[in-house]
Protein backbone atom coordinates (compact mmCIF):
# COMPACT_ATOMS: atom_id res chain seq x y z
CA UNK A 1 0.00 0.00 0.00
CA UNK A 2 1.52 3.55 -0.70
CA UNK A 3 2.05 5.77 1.67
CA UNK A 4 0.19 9.04 0.35
CA UNK A 5 -3.16 7.87 -1.40
CA UNK A 6 -2.53 9.76 -4.47
CA UNK A 7 0.39 11.18 -6.77
CA UNK A 8 -1.28 14.83 -5.77
CA UNK A 9 -0.64 14.46 -2.21
CA UNK A 10 3.21 12.88 -2.38
CA UNK A 11 3.86 15.59 -4.86
CA UNK A 12 2.30 18.67 -2.31
CA UNK A 13 4.14 16.69 0.45
CA UNK A 14 7.90 17.21 -0.88
CA UNK A 15 6.79 20.51 -2.08
CA UNK A 16 6.37 21.47 1.50
CA UNK A 17 9.50 20.15 2.71
CA UNK A 18 11.72 21.61 0.28
CA UNK A 19 9.62 24.72 1.19
CA UNK A 20 9.71 24.27 4.51
CA UNK A 21 14.01 23.78 4.36
CA UNK A 22 14.73 26.67 2.57
CA UNK A 23 11.82 28.51 4.89
CA UNK A 24 14.14 27.35 7.91
CA UNK A 25 17.98 27.35 6.56
CA UNK A 26 20.21 30.35 8.31
CA UNK A 27 22.09 32.58 5.74
CA UNK A 28 24.86 30.61 5.92
CA UNK A 29 23.23 27.51 4.58
CA UNK A 30 21.78 29.46 1.99
CA UNK A 31 22.06 32.75 0.22
CA UNK A 32 18.77 34.44 1.28
CA UNK A 33 18.57 36.21 -2.18
CA UNK A 34 18.54 32.64 -3.55
CA UNK A 35 16.15 31.46 -1.07
CA UNK A 36 13.71 34.66 -2.18
CA UNK A 37 14.09 33.44 -5.74
CA UNK A 38 12.40 30.05 -5.32
CA UNK A 39 9.87 31.06 -3.04
CA UNK A 40 8.95 33.75 -5.49
CA UNK A 41 9.01 31.51 -8.59
CA UNK A 42 6.51 28.65 -6.18
CA UNK A 43 4.11 31.74 -5.88
CA UNK A 44 4.02 32.50 -9.05
CA UNK A 45 3.68 29.06 -10.45
CA UNK A 46 0.84 28.88 -7.64
CA UNK A 47 -0.83 31.61 -9.55
CA UNK A 48 -1.27 30.15 -12.52
CA UNK A 49 -3.27 27.38 -11.11
CA UNK A 50 -6.89 27.14 -11.70
CA UNK A 51 -8.92 28.33 -9.00
CA UNK A 52 -10.48 24.83 -8.39
CA UNK A 53 -6.96 23.57 -8.34
CA UNK A 54 -6.10 25.86 -5.70
CA UNK A 55 -8.80 25.51 -3.42
CA UNK A 56 -7.97 21.94 -3.79
CA UNK A 57 -4.57 22.60 -3.09
CA UNK A 58 -5.33 24.36 -0.05
CA UNK A 59 -7.60 21.41 1.34
CA UNK A 60 -4.88 19.66 0.89
CA UNK A 61 -2.72 21.48 2.80
CA UNK A 62 -5.00 21.55 5.54
CA UNK A 63 -5.77 17.81 5.85
CA UNK A 64 -1.74 17.61 6.04
CA UNK A 65 -1.93 20.06 9.23
CA UNK A 66 -4.40 18.83 10.44
CA UNK A 67 -2.52 15.25 10.64
CA UNK A 68 1.05 16.68 11.16
CA UNK A 69 2.19 15.94 14.82
CA UNK A 70 5.20 18.66 14.36
CA UNK A 71 4.03 21.11 15.98
CA UNK A 72 6.53 24.07 13.42
CA UNK A 73 5.65 21.78 10.18
CA UNK A 74 1.67 21.99 11.60
CA UNK A 75 1.88 25.91 11.32
CA UNK A 76 3.92 26.27 8.31
CA UNK A 77 1.29 24.48 6.74
CA UNK A 78 -1.09 26.55 8.47
CA UNK A 79 0.51 29.44 6.83
CA UNK A 80 1.43 27.88 3.60
CA UNK A 81 -1.87 29.34 1.61
CA UNK A 82 -1.55 33.07 2.60
CA UNK A 83 2.14 33.38 2.62
CA UNK A 84 1.99 31.71 -1.05
CA UNK A 85 -0.80 34.46 -1.92
CA UNK A 86 -3.44 31.19 -2.23
CA UNK A 87 -5.63 32.17 0.76
CA UNK A 88 -7.97 34.60 -0.86
CA UNK A 89 -8.59 32.27 -3.81
CA UNK A 90 -9.08 29.25 -1.94
CA UNK A 91 -12.83 28.39 -0.24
Amino acid sequence: MPVYPSLTHALAEMLVDVLWFIDSCEDEQMDPDDAVKVLEGVAYLMSLLSSDQRSEFVDLLGTMAEEESNPSRREFLQSFPEDLGLAEDAG
